[in-house]
């Protein structure tokens, strides 16, 4: 993880993070062949770019949080071997790896939590890191609902 020297250190560093992850579902939805995946991936996109802004509203001093309710996890993922971003993914690897990415989205937002005295952004922080345990625990059910139960 990068040094972070101030609050817009930080600010910067997720929202590059958010970007990174928008690109990743932009492209899942570009090759998915499932009118229901390619649905999943462009609202996961959205909801980073969303997160993208509320940060950058966050920066500009435009935007106070409150604290989002605990989400459940599922912890489908933990048991899951690790995937790799290709080209040419399956369904099931595509859940995988998304899966994975936002639980280390989650871990982030939470180490980055700790890195702050300014409690919006702590709050902020926190919001988003449930946001992203949301995005998680969608991905599950979905790997639950579509993978599982094919087996």
């Amino acid at each position: 993880m990068d040094e972070f020297r101030s609050v817009d250190d930080i600010l910067d560093f997720a929202m590059k993070q958010e970007q990174i992850a928008a690109d990743l579902y932009r492209n899942m939805a570009a090759q998915s062949t499932s009118p229901a995946t390619k649905k999943l991936f462009v609202e996961l996109e959205k909801d980073e770019l969303g997160h993208k802004a509320r940060l950058k509203a966050m920066k500009e001093g435009k935007q106070l949080v409150r604290l989002a309710p605990k989400i459940s996890d599922l912890r489908i993922s933990d048991y899951l071997t690790k995937a790799e971003l290709k080209a040419e993914m399956s369904y099931q690897d595509g859940l995988i790896y998304a899966m994975q990415a936002e639980k280390a989205e989650f871990k982030l937002y939470l180490d980055l939590s700790t890195k702050t005295d300014d409690s919006n952004l702590r709050n902020l922080l926190l919001t988003l890191a449930n946001e992203e345990a949301q995005h998680k625990l969608k991905l599950e059910i979905e790997y639950d609902e579509y993978v599982l139960t094919e087996n």
